[in-house]
């Protein structure tokens, strides 16, 4: 469900999708999006998200629901995005990010794809600390949608166990504060260009189980 709302977030980075404009404003998870730029990304998932859309108009909650295939709706269940994160790891390949390499078992080979430079981990890990510990430059709306995407997916953790306790409940903090505060279109989140897109996928990670 995670990566389906970072989807979302993308696809309104780029300017392909935004919230209907209605006199009545809804909560941010329940605002309506629409494709406001039909030409193709050239990323196959993002495309294939921005066709579904096209046909269907939904709320920023459902569509996340949607594309992660939970819904009874058996007229909607071909929006799922499927084998997104096998999906994900070929392109990553093929930017060269990743490599492809086999695990050798008795009956079957099993494709794995382990890091084809342990630099660009470091330096996203590293980018993730700076933004949650206050370090550096202003933090932009990318690096804030990645930590927060990385803690509703209970995965953030595994970026932070370099730093000290102390360290670690500081940034959880901090991703919390982001969360709420980006899920929110506040002031300050508006400034550094948050989509009404982004609050809205920031509201329905704010209410799943993993972060509570």
């Amino acid at each position: 469900m995670v990566l389906r709302g970072v989807i979302l977030i993308e696809l309104s980075f780029r300017n392909r999708i935004s919230t209907v404009k209605e006199p009545r404003k809804r909560p941010f998870p329940d605002r309506l999006i629409e494709v406001t730029d039909e030409r193709l990304t050239g990323e196959v998932l993002l495309d294939e998200a921005m066709r579904y859309i096209k046909t269907d108009v939904d709320s920023i909650g459902n569509w996340v629901d949607l594309l992660s295939g939970e819904t009874w709706n058996l007229t909607k269940i071909g929006y799922q995005l499927k084998q997104v994160r096998e999906r994900i790891a070929k392109g990553l390949v093929d930017k060269g990010v990743l490599r492809t390499d086999k695990l050798n078992f008795v009956l079957f080979d099993l494709p794995t794809h382990p890091l084809a430079d342990p630099k660009i981990k470091e330096e996203i890990i590293q980018r993730a600390v700076n933004c949650l510990l206050g370090r550096g430059p202003a933090t932009d709306r990318r690096t804030i949608a990645m930590v927060c995407a990385a803690y509703a997916a209970n995965v953030l953790e595994n970026a932070l166990i370099g730093l000290s306790h102390s360290q670690r409940e500081a940034a959880f903090q901090k991703v919390d504060d982001l969360l709420q505060e980006h899920a929110s279109y506040s002031e300050k989140a508006r400034k550094i260009g948050t989509t009404d897109v982004m609050s809205g996928v920031f509201s329905v990670y704010a209410k799943m189980d993993s972060i509570l």
